[in-house]
């Protein structure tokens, strides 16, 4: 199983996103619901 252990965000996202494409992410527990970024 390869590792899911990235040095930095661009190198995790690398061959998933492209040009214009937004990425969203909420945080841990109840303080980081993404309902803000959803709406």
């Amino acid at each position: 199983m390869p590792s899911k252990i990235y040095a930095d965000a661009k190198s995790a996202l690398e061959g998933l996103t492209f040009d214009g494409m937004t990425v969203m992410a909420g945080g841990f527990g109840l303080c980081g619901i993404p309902e803000n970024l959803i709406a």
